[in-house]
């Protein structure tokens, strides 16, 4: 018999530009963390659909490819998980208002702010 996996958290990534993406998701991975990828809010509205309860940490950017923006994004994530950590991200200020407990970071922010925010999602 085989051993049993460790548990890993589940991180969503919604970015368009695919650097960023990449760059989020190695990071998050090296954290420990499974990542699920995704440039649209659309795609990522399917993720939730189908595992929204098993995601612990969501990293959103406001302007996506797609209708759907990730400050949108971010409420309908919320109302899926109500214990899901959310950081949504732009270079501008953000217009629209964001779900109770949900985080905004304003570009450029560090990769020790990613590090630490996915060691608090596992937490919580």
């Amino acid at each position: 018999m085989g051993q049993a996996e460790p548990f890993r958290a589940t991180a969503l990534i919604v970015e368009d530009d695919v650097m960023q993406r990449e760059m989020l998701s190695l990071l998050l991975e090296e954290s420990g963390y499974q990542v699920i990828q995704c440039d649209s809010a659309e795609a990522a509205q399917r993720v939730l659909d189908k595992s929204a309860g098993a995601l612990c940490l969501m990293l959103t950017d406001v302007q996506l490819a797609g209708r759907m923006t990730g400050v949108e994004l971010a409420h309908v994530a919320k109302d899926r998980n109500p214990k899901l950590d959310i950081v949504v991200t732009s270079g501008r200020p953000l217009a629209q208002s964001l779900p109770d407990g949900a985080k905004f970071w304003a570009k450029p922010w560090a990769p020790l702010d990613v590090l630490r925010e996915a060691e608090l999602a596992q937490l919580s």
